[in-house]
């Protein structure tokens, strides 16, 4: 399974729901809180190629987009495939 890397920030409901679509599939994440850290709010801002939102959520080094994006990928049966690697 790829790694996951989800960034956040503290009293975020959309990555609240990122999260819980996740661990519903039993994926283990690592989770960055960019709060009050410029430095990895632009490293995620780069990284999702210019996306300033939380969540941006990355498997390996695709980036998958927030927490709409994977719920609509899930929807349409591509986010497993992308997870299982």
């Amino acid at each position: 399974m790829a790694a996951v890397t989800i960034y956040t920030k503290p009293y975020c409901p959309y990555c609240e729901g990122a999260r819980e679509l996740l661990t519903k599939k039993g994926v283990q994440f690592q989770e960055i809180d960019i709060s009050g850290k410029p430095d990895l709010r632009a490293e995620m801002i780069r990284r999702a190629n210019g996306g300033s939102t939380v969540p941006q959520i990355f498997v390996g080094e695709r980036h998958l987009g927030g927490c709409d994006d994977i719920y609509a990928l899930d929807a349409r049966g591509g986010l497993d495939p992308i997870l299982a690697g």
